[in-house]
């Protein structure tokens, strides 16, 4: 039992002697940032820390923990080690924390925050922090006073103000203003003084304090004030508080000045004159009294009434309501009725003396038998309504008028009274007959009813009248009017069928059928026009073609249905706008020209011609070439085809372009041409020899060569064509022992033997061959050396090389071949360049034709060559046709006798 009593009794009595209670108190201000240090538990309660001083090995290590979670855990952060306490993440508002007049108090340990009382400026927030280990256990009580900012502005509850001041409040008047500005910031910070921006010099603020330290600003009046001069002052009241710097709110103040019966009745006149006739039925409105109070409300009710000086009479005589102060007859008046009445009427205000003004009322007696108007109408004339036509002349009658006096004591005059061309006068020679007439023309158009008095009126001031209503008839006087003379339309071409174009209008200041309105065509519209005659729709049926007719002009009539008809004539002016519905189309479809080679680069080859039946953007057209452009370039604007590179025949002697043409629509549109170029050949090549090789190759003649024997040939080729291809070959230099023993064919090339050889004719033998075109203007040429060695054999090459390489001295014989083929120059020189172009083509056609028989002609001889070889023909030579160099060799060639 003992171990159990200690057991029980012995945590309690260790609890007891370690632990405490303490109270910390700190303050700092609302609306710091994160991480500021509010305190140190550690270091305030003075309790030994690891990192104290004196260190203490065996010293447990103290951990600090907030005893509950509340409300004002989210504004601190506590270190569980060293016990410094910080500011978090949440920004603290005083205003927000301690609302006043709601204070909270701790409940069961838990930290809140707390607010002592409604007026105090002090802010806690209440912690309960547990310190541990048990023999260092303690709950200690924080404190954090929260200090106000100057971080709200002063601010009023409603943003106008309205106050109402009497008109007669005296100087010093103090009026207190039911919405004080509020701020939630406590002590200087809140609000301190008011102002006024504008006091209109006669108002100013003063500000008082009660017991609880609230402000409430009075308005003060400092001069006099008057509704009836202004009854109303708008102004802008402001707060502004005591920090540093301040701030300030402000309001709308409207001052309002309220009325008191401080001005009395008046009337405007002091005198009314007013006439009644004698015959006036009871109730006439004789005449109304108005009087003015300057002021509001029942400040400004009016009465009115009669005064005393007023005779009974008079009072039975006219009715006055007090409220509107209007007069009327309320007896009927007789024979012994006065005829002038003074009325005095009094204007009543409350507590006011009365305005008077005196109305005279003249009362005019009439006669018991009045005068009368006998109309007799010569116009057509239907219950009391004329008739006249408009077309009717000046001066028409109407009517012719009686005047009666039935007491035939009284001189009565008659007049007319009203608007219109018309005129009363007396008709002679007859007393009291009045003819009633037209002064002009009347126009139905311009007014259709007039309505005009006929008035007697005697000496005795009585009137009576007669009333009559003239109507005009309308007359078909007005042709229908265009609302234009000129109608402009415009429609693009390809329509649809029956497209609307427009709508014509034409008025008619005719009324009923005259002024009703048909539309046609002139005879000058063409036939797929229509107009309907109603509604004055015109229409096209077909579709227009801009490129067949852009414009169409013709007239349209209206014409009004009245008898006889009236019309009215207009024009129509129509614009087809174009559509890019055409392509671009070229003169032909194949260009074909003829070009000499060699011609100047960017030189005029021909003109491409092109059109475009469309107009404007659409019709413009731009060529480019589809294929060579890199030689060939055209000139957009002109179609000018040139070579960018002078042109070589015998590179290339023909080339076809294709151009295209594209037009400016949207999209565009385009077509395309062929272009032939043909060049024609120029004299621009001499011919080439292709064999012998060289000047310095030569060939063994044997003495036993028979004339007329083919030695070898000179063989050469022109790359022009026609005349220009045509190649003659003549011998112009010779040496030798005797040179003239050979000859050359000038068609063929081929060398023959003319003589027999002897003995004192052996040795090297060298012939200058001229090889030439006959080209124009001027034939071309080529020169090669033909070199023959008469011997039985060659023993010596090497003397005979020696001998090649001297300079041969010949002298050149200028002898023309002679060929049947004939320049044709002369004849082309005094041609134009046509017919020349024409010729030089005709020659191309016939040499081409020469060199096909040549050719057959050289095949033929190689035949025959052939044949010899099978007869023992030691060396081959050709005689025409092309050689093949490489297959050449360069070696003395003997020729056999045959």
């Amino acid at each position: 039992h003992l171990l159990l009593f200690l057991l029980f009794v012995g945590p309690f009595n260790c609890f007891a002697s370690y632990s405490r209670a303490t109270e910390l108190f700190y303050s700092l201000n609302e609306g710091l940032p994160a991480g500021v240090l509010i305190g140190s538990l550690a270091r305030d309660l003075r309790l030994p820390t690891a990192s104290g001083q004196h260190p203490v090995a065996s010293q447990p290590q103290l951990s600090f923990t907030l005893a509950s979670r509340g409300l004002g855990d989210q504004y601190v952060q506590l270190d569980n080690r060293s016990g410094e306490l910080h500011t978090s993440a949440v920004e603290i508002d005083r205003e927000a924390l301690c609302v006043e007049s709601s204070g909270v108090t701790v409940l069961g340990g838990e930290a809140a925050v707390s607010s002592s009382s409604p007026s105090s400026e002090s802010c806690l927030l209440l912690l309960d922090v547990l310190v541990l280990p048990q023999e260092y256990f303690r709950l200690v009580k924080v404190k954090i006073a929260i200090r106000d900012v100057n971080d709200n502005a002063p601010r009023f509850p409603v943003p106008h103000i309205h106050l109402s001041v009497p008109e007669n409040a005296p100087v010093n008047t103090r009026l207190a203003i039911e919405h004080p500005a509020l701020d939630p910031d406590v002590g200087t910070n809140g609000v301190q003084t008011y102002r006024l921006r504008d006091n209109y010099g006669v108002f100013t603020l003063d500000v008082e304090e009660n017991e609880s330290g609230e402000r409430t600003p009075y308005l003060i009046v400092m001069g006099a004030l008057d509704r009836e001069t202004r009854e109303e002052y708008v102004t802008v009241i402001v707060a502004e508080d005591g920090g540093t710097p301040p701030l300030v709110g402000s309001a709308t103040l409207t001052i309002g000045i309220s009325d008191i019966n401080d001005n009395c009745p008046q009337f405007s006149d002091s005198q009314l004159n007013v006439t009644l006739y004698g015959n006036s039925s009871l109730g006439t409105h004789v005449a109304t009294v108005h009087a003015v109070d300057m002021d509001l409300g029942s400040n400004a009710q009016i009465t009115y009434s009669y005064s005393q000086k007023v005779p009974q009479s008079s009072r039975d005589l006219f009715h006055l309501d007090e409220s509107t102060g209007a007069i009327t007859l309320s007896s009927k008046v007789d024979g012994d009725t006065p005829r002038l009445h003074r009325l005095i009427i009094l204007g009543n205000g409350p507590g006011c003396i009365p305005a008077v003004i005196t109305v005279l009322v003249t009362i005019i007696k009439v006669m018991t038998r009045p005068p009368e108007i006998v109309p007799r109408f010569i116009a057509n004339e239907a219950e009391g309504v004329v008739y006249l036509k408009e077309l009717e002349p000046i001066n028409t009658p109407i009517a012719f008028f009686t005047i009666k006096d039935p007491d035939e004591k009284y001189k009565v005059n008659c007049y007319l009274d009203g608007d219109g061309p018309f005129r009363l006068s007396p008709y002679k020679p007859y007393n009291n007959e009045y003819l009633l007439e037209t002064t002009k023309s009347l126009d139905y158009e311009t007014q259709q009813l007039y309505e005009i008095s006929v008035v007697a009126w005697n000496s005795e001031g009585f009137h009576v009248s007669k009333i009559v209503k003239v109507q005009v008839l309308d007359d078909n006087d007005n042709s229908p009017v265009f609302s234009q003379q000129l109608i402009e339309l415009s429609i693009e071409e390809n329509n649809v069928p029956n497209a609307f174009l427009t709508k014509l209008h034409a008025t008619d200041a005719d009324s009923g059928e005259r002024g009703q309105v048909s539309y046609f065509l002139g005879p000058d519209a063409p036939s797929y026009f229509s107009l309907d005659r109603t509604t004055g729709v015109l229409t096209v049926s077909t579709q227009l073609d801009r490129e067949e007719k852009e414009k169409y002009r013709y007239t349209v009539k209206a014409v009004d249905s009245g008898f006889p008809p009236r019309e009215s004539i207009a024009t129509v002016t129509i614009t087809v706008l174009d559509k890019n519905d055409n392509s671009p189309r070229f003169i032909n479809k194949d260009f074909s020209f003829f070009v000499p080679e060699n011609f100047p680069g960017f030189g005029e080859i021909g003109v491409i011609s092109v059109t475009d039946a469309d107009a404007g953007q659409n019709g413009w057209v731009a060529l480019s070439v589809l294929n060579g452009s890199d030689i060939f370039v055209i000139d957009t604007g002109k179609g000018v085809l040139r070579a960018k590179v002078s042109l070589d025949r015998e590179q290339q002697s023909s080339y076809v372009l294709w151009i295209e043409a594209v037009d400016g629509g949207d999209p565009p549109l385009s077509s395309t041409a062929k272009i032939t170029i043909l060049l024609l050949d120029i004299n621009d090549n001499p011919p080439l020899v292709l064999f012998p090789q060289s000047n310095m190759s030569y060939l063994l003649v044997l003495p036993s060569t028979l004339p007329g024997s083919p030695i070898t040939e000179v063989y050469a080729v022109d790359k022009d064509t026609g005349m220009n291809a045509v190649i003659a070959y003549s011998i112009i230099g010779r040496r030798g022992p005797r040179p003239e023993s050979f000859r050359i064919d000038p068609k063929t090339g081929n060398i023959t033997l003319e003589e027999s050889l002897m003995q004192n004719d052996y040795g090297l033998y060298r012939l200058l061959v001229k090889v030439s075109d006959h080209g124009y203007p001027e034939p071309l040429h080529s020169t090669v050396m033909v070199n023959l060695f008469v011997n039985d054999t060659v023993s010596n090459e090497s003397y005979i090389e020696s001998l090649l390489r001297k300079e041969p001295d010949i002298s050149v014989e200028e002898k023309q071949p002679q060929i049947s083929i004939e320049p044709t120059h002369k004849k082309m020189e005094s041609a134009s360049c046509m017919p020349t172009l024409v010729a030089l083509s005709i020659i191309s056609l016939g040499s081409i034709a020469l060199v096909t028989g040549m050719g057959i002609y050289i095949c033929l001889r190689k035949g025959k060559k052939h044949h010899r070889a099978d007869e023992n023909l030691e060396v081959q030579i050709p005689l025409n046709g092309r050689i093949n160099l490489h297959m050449l060799e360069k070696k003395p060639m003997e020729i056999s006798n045959i």
